[in-house]
């Protein structure tokens, strides 16, 4: 089995985990400096509820690993799928690349920058890359 296409979801993987590190990196001291008790916060309280406490950029990082909780997961399919089946070309493996790499940009973007229409057009080209991984895939399996 070719698993050329599956280094560029294993990269998509480990970058996840760079956003999660970032994140906690950028929340606790947010946290500590805005004065916030942990241990008076009621039980089940969810990192939504920081919204409101944390400054802006530092919810931003929060939203992008919330992101890439959610598209990628298709992506992370669609990859499984096509390198299963043998359907694995050039082409494919250029697009899941592609994705990957849109992804970056778009967490560097949105935890940096976050203007909306910029960060809406890497998510689109990203999306655009997606919707053909996942056709290829359905093609491979029928």
């Amino acid at each position: 089995m070719d698993t050329s296409i599956l280094a560029p979801a294993a990269v998509l993987v480990a970058w996840s985990l760079v956003m999660l590190l970032w994140m906690a990196a950028t929340r606790f001291p947010a946290i500590f400096k805005s004065g916030m008790d942990l241990k008076a916060a009621p039980p089940g309280g969810r990192g939504q509820d920081l919204e409101a406490v944390l400054p802006a950029n530092v919810n931003w990082k929060s939203h992008n690993y919330t992101h890439l909780m959610e598209q990628p997961t298709i992506f992370y399919a669609a990859v499984l799928i096509i390198a299963v089946a043998g359907a694995s070309t050039p082409s494919m493996v250029n697009l899941a690349w592609g994705y990957t790499i849109l992804r970056i940009i778009h967490s560097l973007y949105q935890s940096l920058f976050n203007v909306v229409m910029v960060r809406f057009s890497i998510f689109v080209l990203a999306t655009i890359c997606l919707v053909v991984l996942a056709v290829h895939a359905v093609i491979a399996t029928i």
